[in-house]
């Protein structure tokens, strides 16, 4: 970003460029906790679960990238050590240490949860503001919106599978 672009910004870019930084962490952590549940996830439901928790973590990247390049656009440094990544998220990373569909869903879901606040929180800070920054998170928000939205049908799509189950029990 050239140093008139960097002036007409009506902004803290340091505390952009830090909170850039968090979601930036964030994106790592939630492409990470979506790959690694869609590989160990057992239970109902697997076969139509995990492609999509793939493609949710290849979104997740793609969030990482737009973040990292705007960081950069902006004059920032982006956090250069995966061990700080924990350190600047505010969204947590929840261990997968129960590999039934539904416990990875619930992690995913909290994460999104947590990514909508961090996207609305940088769409907030950036309006009318910083054009740009603003559009990359109201472009993310929509996706992790999207994103929980289908977390939600897979539960509610769980939750009718076991009510069912328990109707033809009886």
């Amino acid at each position: 970003m050239g140093q008139d672009a960097v002036k007409i910004l009506k902004l803290d870019t340091v505390e952009l460029i830090k909170m850039l930084n968090g979601a930036l962490a964030e994106e790592w952590l939630a492409y990470y906790q979506y790959w690694i549940g869609a590989r160990i996830m057992e239970g109902p439901m697997r076969s139509e679960v995990e492609p999509e928790l793939l493609v949710h973590a290849d979104q997740e990247l793609k969030h990482a990238v737009m973040v990292v390049d705007r960081i950069i656009q902006i004059g920032g440094t982006p956090i250069l050590n995966p061990a700080q990544w924990v350190k600047h998220a505010e969204c947590d990373y929840e261990e997968p240490t129960d590999p039934y569909v539904e416990a990875i869903l619930k992690q995913n879901l909290i994460g999104e949860r947590c990514a909508i606040k961090r996207y609305q929180q940088i769409a907030e800070f950036t309006h009318g503001k910083d054009h740009t920054t603003h559009q990359i998170a109201i472009s993310i928000l929509n996706d992790e919106l999207e994103h929980e939205e289908d977390i939600e049908a897979w539960l509610t799509d769980l939750d009718r599978m076991r009510e069912d189950f328990k109707k033809l029990r009886i």
